[in-house]
């Protein structure tokens, strides 16, 4: 089950991403985390940029509310997303894969 954790009006979501893909799309959950398939390739921060831009769109949210808040350099991140709920992310999670 995803972990969500509130802090200072944010959500931290964990998300493990898949760089590199034919195509950026929500791939589902691996262990606790979100997992996320982007086209960019892991080089230079383009696969982050390429994630927080999903995610911004995914969650409805404007793109400078999402941030890498760790894991800048690996698979496994930490994303931040200013002014939304929980409830929020899970909501607009369960719309994304039905």
């Amino acid at each position: 089950m995803l972990r969500l954790v509130t802090e200072n009006n944010a959500v931290l979501l964990p998300v493990k991403v898949v760089p590199g893909a034919s195509r950026t799309a929500l791939k589902g959950f691996w262990q606790d985390r979100l997992k996320v398939a982007v086209a960019a390739p892991p080089e230079k921060g383009k696969a982050n940029d390429a994630l927080v831009a999903f995610l911004a769109r995914l969650l409805g949210v404007r793109r400078r509310d999402v941030t890498v808040a760790a894991g800048t350099t690996t698979p496994l991140k930490t994303v931040r997303i200013e002014g939304i709920t929980e409830a929020d992310v899970h909501q607009a999670l369960q719309s994304a894969r039905s």
